[in-house]
């Protein structure tokens, strides 16, 4: 029990035995004899009673650290440095930021019906890294997902290449922290990792196997395959294909980055980010990224944000990016008769961003400060520019008889730059390959 719990207690007895003592006057004064000792035991039993009350009510207020009462609910803050270093514009909408930044987990879970074992583990591990189960024996898992920090589980192409040397149409997502994601392809057609890891092996343009059973054949036809199915899968340990895709999957769910600089300095770690990332950090928030890329894996498809896992790219039509890099020559998961000339496309993470470009569906993007540019332009609507005149924009309301004043509306080059060193701060360490 706290001091001022122990003070307020003191404080109530001698209260009490004060106004026993009013009481016994007040009775005497007032009350006829023979019914003085009634109506001091009701008196003093009614008043231990309400301050008993009171009390109970005190102590149990002091066990909760906000209000109980939403009738007028506390906003919390956090506040960021208000002494901005010269040149850079003074933006009040950095300084108070509700939004709560959370470190990514160090494991994911796992559905009920492929619980992650040490076995499962190593078979999954062996299936991802062999090309035997592409057509022509040449690619993997990981030809397209290369667990390295110079890929971070892409392969740094515009578009990965199949079989026989076929390219590809899409940019090939991250693997690494994947398994937190509610829906996986970029188009989103997948909704488990185990639905994921059956696509690739008989896309004609990928690892191109004729069918899903020729892949369980092949398996079946490698020795070291048959003891490892039996360890993984002790209750049913022939070798099928949701098995094959169990496996997989429950590899891919121990490729977890969690340890990053961000992870460290939201842990408690307050040198962990630079002054650059902090500023980064804050105009992420202010600027509106965190309207899509939420939650400790920064994506608003991954299994911590409730949220639509879909969006329009580009949401802002017919800009000079969207001319030079052609996003919109890939539709994405746009329903064929929606009539939209954009894509509506899986929200990707932004882990390990740094590693894994080139960017966007279509890698079309090398940069990742044009990668920040282009969303700046084509998804929130900002102008790039390093003049405070265009920071701010009024406008004139006339049926309201008012003025409408937007601030933070453009991007200077100091400010691309900060959210690029935010965004180097989601760079985890990579899970051991042995």
């Amino acid at each position: 029990m706290n001091t001022g719990i122990i003070e307020l207690l003191a404080f109530g007895l001698v209260a009490i035995i004060a106004g026993f003592f009013l009481l016994i006057s007040m009775v005497r004064e007032l009350a006829p004899k023979q019914r003085r000792k009634w109506l001091l035991g009701i008196g003093l039993g009614t008043g231990i009673i309400a301050f008993s009350l009171k009390i109970g009510l005190i102590v149990l207020f002091s066990l909760y650290p906000g209000p109980m009462l939403s009738l007028f609910p506390e906003r919390q803050y956090e506040y960021a440095p208000r002494s901005l270093p010269d040149g850079r514009r003074y933006d009040s909408s950095m300084v108070k930021t509700p939004y709560t930044w959370q470190a990514l987990p160090s494991s994911a879970p796992s559905p009920g019906d492929n619980p992650l074992t040490a076995e499962k583990t190593r078979l999954g591990k062996m299936l991802f890294f062999d090309t035997r189960l592409s057509a022509d024996g040449t690619l993997s898992c990981a030809s397209c997902h290369e667990i390295s920090n110079d890929k971070g589980g892409g392969d740094g192409l515009r578009a990965s290449i199949g079989i026989n040397g076929q390219q590809g149409t899409r940019n090939a997502p991250t693997v690494l922290n994947a398994a937190f994601q509610k829906v996986l392809f970029w188009d989103g057609r997948a909704a488990s990792l185990e639905d994921q890891a059956k696509g690739p092996l008989i896309n004609p343009i990928e690892m191109g196997m004729p069918s899903l059973d020729q892949v369980v054949e092949t398996v079946s036809g490698i020795p070291a395959y048959i003891e490892a199915f039996a360890a993984a899968f002790p209750g049913q340990p022939s070798i099928t294909i949701d098995n094959i895709a169990k496996a997989i999957a429950a590899y891919e769910r121990t490729l977890i980055t969690p340890d990053s600089p961000y992870d460290r300095f939201v842990r408690g770690d307050r040198s962990a980010l630079t002054a650059q990332q902090i500023r980064g950090m804050a105009l992420f928030e202010s600027t509106g990224c965190v309207l899509c890329h939420s939650g400790p894996n920064f994506s608003a498809a991954s299994i911590f944000v409730d949220d639509i896992p879909f969006r329009l790219f580009p949401s802002v039509p017919d800009t000079e990016y969207d001319r030079q890099y052609g996003f919109t020559d890939d539709r994405g998961a746009a329903p064929d008769k929606s009539g939209s000339k954009s894509g509506i496309w899986r929200i990707p993470s932004l882990r390990n961003v740094n590693r894994t470009g080139p960017y966007f569906h279509n890698g079309s993007v090398a940069s990742l400060e044009e990668a920040v540019r282009i969303m700046a332009r084509v998804q929130l609507n900002k102008s790039l520019s390093n003049s405070a005149l265009d920071d701010r924009s009024i406008q004139w309301l006339s049926g309201d008889q008012r003025l409408a004043v937007a601030t933070h509306q453009a991007l200077s080059d100091s400010e691309v730059d900060e959210i690029v060193a935010f965004l180097k701060a989601l760079d985890g360490e990579l899970p051991p390959l042995h």
